[in-house]
C-alpha cells in the first residue's frame, strides 16, 4: 500500500523533528517521495501528531498455555487500539519461551493472527527455574531479543552473574525482575501504612532495592547488559542514577501505574489494584516522574498482564498480580506526563519508541526516517473518551483505570504501511 498522511504535525526524537509536513509510505518504508506513478491513499493529518510506533518491551501475550486469559489475536489488537506497533512478550508462557520451537511458535502465530510487531524474550534459565542458563545462543538465532524470567527472578546471585556474561557474545539486554522473594514473600501490597491499616501483608521497598543492588553490582563485574523492569520506588530510580553516574551498562522502564497511581487506591480491595511490583506512596510516584524527566528511567511500559475475572474475583491475598496495560499506556502518558509538563511530548515519544528500538536492537523501527519501518502511531490529543469494560479489545478487563476519563489517545495505528487499526 502507497499512503500519503498530509499535514500532520511529525514528532520523532530520532530527528529532533517537531513540524507540520508531510509523510509517504510505499512499500512498508518511509520514503522521501513516490517512486513512478500509480495510485495512493490520501488521509488527512491535519490537528493530528504522527509519531514513530510505540514499542512496549514488557508485556504478556499469555499464549502459549494459558489462551482463557488473552491471545496473541486478541492482545496485538489491544495493542494496536493503544497505538502501539510492537510488542516484546514475556517468556513465562506454559510451555515457557526456553527451547527454539516455542520461540518459533509464538513468532508464526504472530505473522499469522497478530495485526503489530511481536518480539520474543526468552528464559535466561531452563523453566525460568534459575539453576542452569537456557540455551540463550538458540534462543537468540530463533529470535529472541533479550531473556528473563519475568515473575520469577533470578535469586541466585552466581547464575545472574552467568547470565550477564554468557549474553554479552549475543549483544542482547537481560531483563531483570528485581525482587527478593524472602523479603517479599507473601506480600500482596507495598508495606507501610496502608497495609498496616487493610490487614493485608506488605512487600518492603527493600524487596526492589536489594536485589537491584545486587544486580547493578554484577552488571558492573561482567559488562554485561542489564535492562531492569518496572522500578517502583524512589530508591530504586537513586540507585539506577548513580550507576549510570559511574558508566554501568545499565537500562530502565517503569509503568504508567507507578507514576499515576499510590497504594491509597488499595483501600477500596479492589484485585485491579493488586500488581508486582506493588503500588508505592506518594514520594515514589513523584521520584518516578523525576526520574522519567531527567533521563533515569528510559522506557514506559505497560506489563501488560492478563487475568481472567474469575481469578481477580478471588479474595485480595489470593487473586494473582497484574493488570492490563496496552490501551491506557498512551493516554496515561500524555494526561499524567506530557499535559502536566513533566516530559516534552518529544521527550515521552522517546520514552515508548526510540529508546526501545535502541535498546533491544530493533533495527529501522523506533524511528520517522527515511527507509524506516513504516510502523506509525496517529495521535490525536483532543480525543476525549471515557475507559469502559465494553470498550476493552484485550479478552480480559483486569484494569484500574475502568471509569477514567482520558483526552488524548492514538486514532490510528499503522504497521508495516498498513492501517490495522483506526478509531
Amino acid at each position: 500500500m502507497r499512503l500519503q498522511i498530509k499535514n500532520i504535525r511529525i514528532v520523532d526524537p530520532s530527528q529532533n523533528k517537531d513540524a507540520v509536513g508531510d509523510i509517504f509510505i510505499e512499500d512498508g518504508k518511509i520514503v522521501s517521495k513516490f517512486s513512478g506513478d500509480g495510485k495512493f491513499k490520501i488521509i488527512d493529518g491535519s490537528g493530528k501528531i504522527a509519531a514513530p510506533g510505540l514499542i512496549d518491551v514488557h508485556a504478556h501475550l499469555r499464549e502459549p498455555g494459558q489462551e482463557g486469559k488473552e491471545t496473541i489475536y486478541t492482545g496485538t489488537r489491544s495493542a494496536a487500539k493503544g497505538g502501539i506497533t510492537t510488542v516484546l512478550c514475556m517468556p513465562n508462557t506454559k510451555p515457557p519461551i526456553d527451547n527454539a520451537p516455542t520461540v518459533e511458535f509464538i513468532i508464526f502465530k504472530a505473522q499469522k493472527e497478530g495485526v503489530v510487531n511481536v518480539f520474543p524474550i526468552g528464559c535466561a534459565t531452563r523453566g525460568s527455574l534459575g539453576v542452569e542458563l537456557s540455551e540463550i545462543g538458540v534462543l537468540k538465532k530463533a529470535g529472541i531479543v533479550a531473556v528473563s524470567d519475568d515473575g520469577l527472578p533470578i535469586m541466585s546471585s552466581q547464575i545472574m552473574r552467568r547470565t550477564l556474561e554468557y549474553t554479552k557474545m549475543f549483544k542482547i539486554p537481560v531483563i531483570s525482575h528485581s525482587e527478593d522473594k524472602e523479603l517479599s514473600k507473601n506480600g500482596s501490597m507495598n508495606e507501610g501504612k496502608n497495609s498496616m491499616i487493610l490487614g493485608i501483608r506488605g512487600m518492603p521497598k527493600q524487596a526492589e532495592e536489594v536485589a537491584i543492588s545486587r544486580d547493578i553490582m554484577l552488571a558492573e563485574l561482567t559488562g554485561g547488559y542489564l535492562h531492569l523492569a518496572h522500578l517502583s520506588t524512589e530508591g530504586s530510580v537513586d540507585l539506577v542514577r548513580q550507576a549510570k553516574k559511574k558508566g554501568v551498562k545499565i537500562t530502565a522502564e517503569t509503568c504508567p501505574h507507578y507514576f499515576t497511581l499510590t497504594d491509597d487506591i488499595v483501600k477500596v480491595y479492589d484485585a485491579n489494584t493488586k500488581m508486582n511490583p506493588p503500588l508505592r506512596e506518594e514520594r515514589d510516584v513523584e521520584a518516578i516522574k523525576k526520574g522519567l524527566a531527567d533521563g533515569t528511567i528510559d522506557c514506559i511500559a505497560t506489563d501488560h498482564a492478563p487475568h481472567t475475572q474469575e481469578e481477580k474475583n478471588r479474595e485480595f491475598d489470593l487473586a494473582p498480580f497484574g493488570i492490563i496495560g496496552f490501551e491506557t499506556m498512551l493516554s496515561l502518558v500524555l494526561n499524567e506526563l506530557v499535559d502536566k509538563r513533566v516530559l516534552s511530548l518529544s521527550e515521552a515519544v522517546a520514552k515508548m519508541a526510540l529508546n526501545p528500538a535502541k535498546i533491544f536492537n530493533l533495527e529501522s523501527r523506533g524511528s520517522l526516517k527515511e527507509g524506516s519501518v513504516a510502523d506509525i502511531t496517529i495521535i490525536d490529543a483532543k480525543y476525549s473518551y471515557e475507559f469502559t469494560k465494553e470498550s476493552i479489545f484485550s479478552k480480559s478487563k483486569n484494569s484500574p483505570f475502568i471509569g477514567r476519563k482520558f483526552k488524548g489517545g492514538a486514532v490510528m495505528t499503522i504497521v508495516g504501511g498498513d492501517i490495522v487499526w483506526q478509531k
